[in-house]
């Protein structure tokens, strides 16, 4: 008799799992309904999500309409197939973590620049080999002549856009 029991017991989830997996689905449509439209639209979501998600957003400062509408819209979750969506979050979610690395990298460049001149310029170009050495040395003239004038960091601020101008043709 307890062998029956056993078999059957692989099947069913328990009341913690349940919740567990209804509180998951239940964050992840509060993470959409927190993303901006452009993101959005590379979701992949049927109309009737994506519905229920634009008017929570559009009832946001609405409170007990906002939480019932949070509350659908994670109900909705719970009986579709939230793998693709999943996937496309984290995908965004790492583009933007890659696209934030890249952005403290340029800035490391950018300062080594400044304070170090053709050293930093030769390994910007190591890294970079399409890179003007013209250009930056001018630039970096540029922003050692501003700095011991007092005026603006104006060229520091144009060699920064430089730099992601040179890594976005990467």
């Amino acid at each position: 008799m307890t062998d029956d029991f056993n078999e059957f017991d692989d099947d069913l989830q328990s009341k913690s799992q349940l919740k567990r997996d209804a509180e998951a689905q239940q964050a992840l449509g509060e993470q959409l309904i927190a993303m901006p439209a452009g993101k959005l639209a590379k979701i992949p979501l049927d109309e009737e999500l994506l519905d229920a998600i634009l008017l929570a957003q559009r009832i946001r400062n609405k409170r007990e309409g906002f939480r019932r509408q949070r509350q659908l819209v994670g109900k909705m979750m719970r009986v579709r197939d939230t793998a693709p969506i999943e996937a496309a979050v984290s995908e965004l979610e790492q583009a933007h973590s890659q696209q934030t690395a890249l952005f403290h990298q340029l800035e490391q460049f950018r300062d080594a620049i400044v304070a170090n001149g053709d050293e930093a310029i030769q390994e910007f170009i190591d890294a970079h080999p399409h890179a003007d050495r013209q250009k930056l040395r001018q630039l970096h003239r540029q922003i050692v002549k501003q700095q011991q004038t007092g005026k603006p960091p104006a060229a520091a601020r144009e060699l920064f856009k430089y730099l992601r101008e040179v890594a976005a043709h990467d």
